[in-house]
């Protein structure tokens, strides 16, 4: 064995967040597992390399690209050697040595090129007797290079590091689950305001600014909707149509075809609300093979969720067996069809994917980035240091000559760069940088030259405007080229650079920038936390430094949520965490800290918004002083379930309907009623108080206020049983599930060191996690959390709770058990034993018999039928 610690050793200080990390690594490692997220800045290499040398065992080290393999290489070199003369470590996956840095890709092409059988890279991996394995920043794999490494897994002995900065949580479950089950569950995180507090990333701030469509865009959008709704309405009153679903076997002869209901029971209820919503009276009957029995059946809309449902089911899934009906099936495809409606076999009424580019693609940005970065020059003025990520270049609007900005219709480099330019901003600060397009103002040309060989290159004006030139380069220069314009961006010879998210959102370093603004709409949000890490890191030349983050907006206008470019964003905001905008500091993941309303309408002013946003931008000293305060009152990042209070009715008057303030609620209708109704009562019946004495009297009273009141007592008193206190049984939950965590040794804290803690906010919005446990036993409780609060899917147990008043009202309170105890009866029967133990006393039923299928229906349907969908989500809140 080489004695490592002779050749490699960390040559300078650990900074105190990755001392923490190392001093806990060795509890880490025990399982030969390791995940750590990671951010920018944070020294995640070196953190791996010092990890290796710790394990101290022949070393596989995969990463994404060639760039990022190299740095491993000259990190090594750089910070650990120690021995100039020890060469165990090569690039060459064909010759392995001690050390070894590759890519998914080689790895992938080697496994590929063996033919001897299944196991041949597994015996070439052990041949070598390579026994750990670290995957940088695994989220980057393509569907194809899964195999290789899945196969790499079933070694004996193979102890598996996983280093990333951004978890793939944008992704399918499924691909979700395939990282986590190569990568193993979250072991430890290095916090982002850990790094601040350091002084190892600078005070940043995200912001959005938002847009709407040009006419042109509104005008298809909206004759988009149009199409639907007409087309809703007519299919609504085809006969033919209607005729059709009355005669499917589904519906005419539900009980002989119960495999296909239960099989397909959203396209069941789709059947039964299409024909309600047609005016056809549903045999309530078939209500009964949904679970339902008795009581008032509220039909939902026929909304266009349902539709698609529907026509997905009719026009693809099931058309050959409705071949009777294919005239009118192939008409009603083509009528879809030529709306946008259906393609590649599928029906989107939503038109999300056909909307969103047309609304992340909109020159309404074009403006938004004007705007943003002529409000950063006031504030900054020569300091500016600004840098434009999009996704493709447009070189069609390159030779773009006139002054119209209306003809540029789409996003790209070259279009920010031709509007910026009409629009009247200093021509000297601005450059552009891509692989294949490098245009320059000709004032820094001298300086251009001075840092480049000028046989590698030569400047041509640009045809639109012959004060910028276009770089063009010969041989392999292109790195050369990328580090000039680096240097005259850092020294703030150019102070407005345009680029693709390919060259410069990963992998480029320009410590500089202060402004950066996210015109990528193309990709995961993983590559938007790469690209947002270009602007936090330190400048060793400007220690004040502070970034600015500005995220584009395009709402569509006929969606009361924003639409699909806003929907996105939110998306891409669940990947980091910052401080809030506004108000009492704390730091948090999500768009929640900037105080943007989740919904859109009349009263919602961009411009407003807009004005706010660039307000607090242009507060970049008080921005320091609110990461720092919010640092002071935490010390960790926690993961938490968040429930959101989702009801149009205000919070506080909505909390008098729960019940503890509901019993108040009801005394004070008693009273006031009583007050009311006394005097009419005592006129009508003084009669009865005269011949039959007090007690009939009081009889006769009680028996009226009963009469009167119930009819508004009711509602309440329902509403209790079907919603409950959420807040207070959410954290019985918890103590359920913390339980039999416990009871299965999935946690090693020691149990009285850990506690479940809920806390609600003044908006009604309350939080359940783990107190005191490490950042993999809360992961995983806040995942098992999640899956027992989200709506019923199709788990193999379930839980249902009803007592007499709840079966009157034909109301059930149905839970899952999550998928790691459901998959044996005993587990399941123990997890119910601990729901008993601090929640209450539910019946445990199993989904895959007829009874249970029958329930597992009606759990599905239940909050579409009541209109109650409860939604929570994951979280991570610095506390």
């Amino acid at each position: 064995m080489i004695e490592l610690d002779k050749k490699l050793k960390f040559k300078f200080t650990w900074r105190s967040y990755q001392e923490q990390f190392l001093s806990r690594f060795e509890s880490h490692i025990q399982d030969d597992h390791l995940h750590i997220v990671a951010p920018p800045g944070s020294g995640k290499t070196i953190l791996g390399l010092e990890m290796l040398l710790r394990v101290a065992k022949p070393s596989l080290v995969l990463s994404p690209t060639l760039t990022i393999r190299n740095q491993w290489k000259s990190r090594l070199e750089s910070f650990f050697l120690t021995d100039s003369d020890w060469e165990e470590y090569t690039l060459d996956l064909k010759n392995p040595s001690f050390l070894t840095f590759s890519t998914y890709q080689s790895l992938h092409a080697l496994d590929k090129s063996m033919t001897e059988n299944q196991e041949s890279l597994l015996k070439y991996i052990e041949k070598h007797g390579i026994r750990t394995l670290v995957l940088d920043e695994a989220h980057h794999l393509k569907n194809t290079w899964w195999t290789s490494l899945f196969k790499l897994k079933q070694l004996e002995h193979l102890t598996v590091i996983s280093l990333t900065a951004t978890p793939p949580y944008d992704s399918t479950a499924q691909e979700l689950n395939k990282y986590f089950e190569l990568c193993g569950p979250l072991d430890d995180e290095i916090a982002v305001p850990d790094l601040i507090a350091n002084g190892d990333l600078c005070p940043h701030q995200d912001f959005v600014y938002f847009s709407q469509p040009d006419e042109a865009q509104i005008k298809y959008i909206v004759s988009y909707r149009e199409q639907i709704i007409a087309f809703t309405n007519a299919l609504v009153a085809n006969e033919r149509f209607k005729s059709m679903l009355l005669e499917h076997p589904i519906y005419a002869r539900s009980e002989e075809n119960l495999e296909l209901l239960y099989e397909h029971p959203e396209f069941f209820s789709s059947v039964l609300i299409f024909l309600k919503a047609s005016g056809h009276v549903v045999d309530r009957r078939k209500l009964k093979f949904l679970g339902f029995e008795g009581g008032k059946i509220e039909f939902p809309n026929l909304s266009y969720e349902w539709m698609e449902i529907l026509l997905q089911q009719l026009l693809v899934d099931q058309r050959e067996a409705l071949m009777e009906h294919e005239e009118l099936l192939f008409d009603i495809e083509r009528q879809l069809a030529r709306i946008g409606v259906f393609s590649k076999k599928r029906v989107n009424f939503i038109g999300d994917e056909q909307l969103y580019r047309t609304l992340a693609n909109s020159p309404s940005k074009l403006k938004s980035i004007s705007e943003i970065l002529k409000h950063e020059k006031d504030c900054l003025e020569e300091k500016l240091k600004a840098v434009i990520l999009t996704d493709f270049i447009r070189k069609e609007y390159l030779d773009f000559k006139g002054t119209d900005t209306a003809e540029l219709k789409r996003l790209g480099v070259a279009s920010i760069f031709q509007y910026l330019r009409i629009k009247g901003h200093s021509k000297k600060d601005i450059a552009v940088l891509t692989g294949s397009l490098v245009i320059l103002h000709r004032s820094a040309l001298n300086d251009f030259e001075l840092q480049t060989n000028s046989s590698n290159f030569n400047a041509v004006p640009l045809p639109s405007d012959e004060e910028f030139v276009l770089i063009n380069s010969f041989g392999n220069v292109k790195n050369s080229i990328v580090d000039s314009i680096t240097r005259l961006f850092q020294k703030g010879i150019i102070k407005v650079l345009i680029g693709t998210k390919a060259l410069l959102g990963e992998g480029w370093d320009a410590p500089a920038i202060n402004t950066l603004v996210l015109a990528s709409y193309v990709g995961s949000f993983v590559s938007s936390n790469q690209m947002r890490g270009r602007a936090i890191r330190i400048d060793g030349e400007a220690p004040d430094k502070t970034g600015n983050i500005w995220h584009l907006a395009c709402l569509d206008p006929t969606a009361a949520d924003g639409g699909k470019d806003w929907e996105k964003l939110n998306r891409r905001f669940e990947a980091f965490s910052g401080v809030s905008l506004s108000g009492t500091p704390y730091i948090e993941n999500g768009l929640e800290r900037l105080q943007i309303p989740t919904h859109f309408d009349a009263d919602v002013s961009l411009d407003g918004l807009n004005a706010q946003m660039v307000h607090v931008a242009k507060q970049r000293e008080a921005l320091k002083t609110r990461w720092f305060d919010a640092i002071s009152k935490g010390s960790v990042l926690v993961r938490e379930v968040k429930i959101p209070y989702l009801d149009k009715v205000p919070f506080k008057e909505a909390k008098r309907l729960r019940w503890g303030s509901a019993s108040k609620y009801l005394l004070v209708e008693v009273v006031v009623g009583a007050g009311l109704f006394f005097p009419e009562f005592l006129a009508k019946h003084i009669g009865t108080l005269v011949t039959k004495g007090v007690l009939q009297f009081a009889y006769l009273f009680l028996a009226g206020i009963f009469i009167a009141l119930a009819p508004k007592t009711y509602k309440a008193i329902k509403l209790y049983f079907l919603f409950g206190n959420t807040y207070g049984k959410t954290k019985k939950i918890g103590a359920a599930l913390l339980e039999i965590l416990y009871r299965t040794k999935r946690l090693h804290t020691p149990f009285d060191a850990v506690s479940v803690e809920t806390e609600q906010q003044l908006n009604g919005t309350f939080v359940c996690y783990l107190k005191g446990a490490t950042n993999a036993e809360s992961s995983m409780f806040v995942h098992l959390l999640a899956e027992i609060l989200a709506p019923v899917e199709n788990p193999r147990y379930l839980l249902v709770y009803t007592h007499w008043i709840k079966r009157h009202w034909g109301l059930r309170n149905y839970y899952v058990v999550p998928e790691q105890f459901g998959k044996r009866k005993k587990d399941a029967q123990l997890f119910h034993h601990c729901w008993k133990n601090h929640v209450d006393s539910s019946r445990l039923l199993y989904t895959r018999s007829l009874k249970g299928r029958r329930a597992l229906l009606k759990a599905r349907l239940s909050h579409i039928v009541y209109q109650f969908k409860e939604v929570s989500k994951k979280a991570i809140t610095w506390k």
